[in-house]
């Protein structure tokens, strides 16, 4: 029966985890606007709308000078980046590819779709961000790259791994998809602080549910090369550089118009969405005060975005059926790991011990603007009053 409460619509909740239509309700009239301004253009695919968020995000990251290809989702941003590196010859089949244990499918997904070889690496047991001091371990005469994930709107970036990549002629192409506008303790190469603009290629997801999120499906590969942009502008669409021409063996991954409009009208709202955030992460950082909860551990170097605000419990699902039946909906990132999914069944026997228990005891707490501080508090007194076994 408690497992039923979990199940409740999230309006049911009087703490509803994410509600993205109260999310999108303070941008309405203009996303309206510009709908119909899309629509009314008679251009549906690339064009003008497109041309104007690959600006705004080169902009909202601090880089105008850099160069932004608008795709068509975030997996497609990773895939592409790797092909695209691939046709430079960057990158060859059986090339591996050091990634974190502790992600989202995605990340591992992009790799082997290319023929990549993922290897992976632990996280951190407190930052719950692949462990820096272990990808040198990872490298061998086949690693040509690493691909960071700034996970929950963490950046992992440090001295450690730009020497690691230095001293191994690696790439780096950055999975930015939870962590837009971040920033890191440590400049990237390119001389910014901020996620998505430290490696050779950043990849952005807009997602609903992220940051900034469109109404559909959206994503950006971020670069200074640009060589590297000339190739992904020209893999997004079916590998052509003109109408007919096609070079590249590409693919339909064109970011649509209408969710460009979305993202563009957005991303000056950046610094607004990632403060408040910031504000509810702040309360229950503050206020949680419970030995069997464990908060994320924050060490103050860099910013983080909190685009999921994760505590750890060990008897999760006993604490999900506590915090439902209280009105406080959460979810968890991630319950499976990568190495662990069905579809990799030739990794299953691998064994990440640290991933594994993050992975069982993680819970996603509310932290989007559909959260205010009241309900910050709330909840965190909810969690205090929590007690195990």
């Amino acid at each position: 029966m408690a497992n039923l409460l979990r199940q409740q619509d999230a309006m049911g909740y009087r703490y509803p985890f994410l509600d993205l239509s109260k999310v999108n309700n303070m941008y309405i009239g203009r996303i309206k606007e510009a709908a119909e301004r899309v629509i009314c253009s008679g251009r549906y695919v690339g064009g003008h709308e497109v041309e104007a968020m690959e600006r705004a995000l080169a902009v909202a990251c601090g880089v105008p000078d850099a160069y932004v290809v608008g795709v068509s989702s975030g997996l497609d941003a990773l895939r592409l980046a790797l092909r695209s590196y691939m046709h430079l010859g960057r990158l060859a089949p059986g090339d591996e590819v050091i990634v974190p244990a502790n992600t989202y499918i995605a990340t591992v997904l992009a790799v082997t779709d290319c023929g990549l070889v993922p290897v992976m690496v632990e996280p951190d047991v407190l930052t719950m961000n692949i462990d820096t001091s272990l990808i040198e371990g990872a490298v061998t005469p086949r690693t040509r790259a690493v691909m960071p994930v700034h996970l929950y709107g963490r950046v992992v970036w440090d001295g450690m791994l730009m020497d690691t990549v230095r001293r191994h002629n690696l790439l780096v192409i950055e999975d930015n998809a939870q962590a837009i506008g971040a920033t890191a303790p440590v400049a990237g190469f390119n001389g910014s602080h901020i996620s998505g603009t430290l490696g050779h290629a950043g990849a952005f997801s807009f997602y609903p549910t992220k940051n900034v999120g469109a109404m559909g499906e959206a994503g950006a590969v971020l670069t200074f090369d640009t060589q590297l942009a000339e190739t992904l502008r020209a893999m997004r669409n079916y590998g052509q550089s003109r109408q007919y021409h096609n070079e590249l063996q590409g693919y339909n991954c064109r970011l649509d118009p209408l969710q460009a409009a979305i993202v563009a009208l957005k991303l000056p709202e950046l610094e607004f969405e990632n403060s408040s955030r910031r504000a509810i992460a702040g309360v229950y950082d503050c206020m949680i005060d419970n030995p069997y909860v464990s908060k994320p551990i924050y060490d103050g170097t860099g910013i983080s975005v909190w685009h999921q605000y994760v505590v750890r419990v060990k008897d999760r699902d006993r604490f999900r059926d506590y915090m439902a039946g209280n009105g406080v909906e959460t979810a968890v990132h991630y319950p499976v790991p990568p190495h662990k999914q069905a579809c990799y069944p030739d990794m299953n026997i691998l064994e990440f011990p640290v991933a594994e228990n993050i992975a069982r005891e993680c819970v996603s707490l509310p932290v989007s603007r559909c959260t205010t501080l009241s309900d910050a508090e709330d909840i965190s007194m909810i969690i205090n009053k929590y007690r195990h076994g």
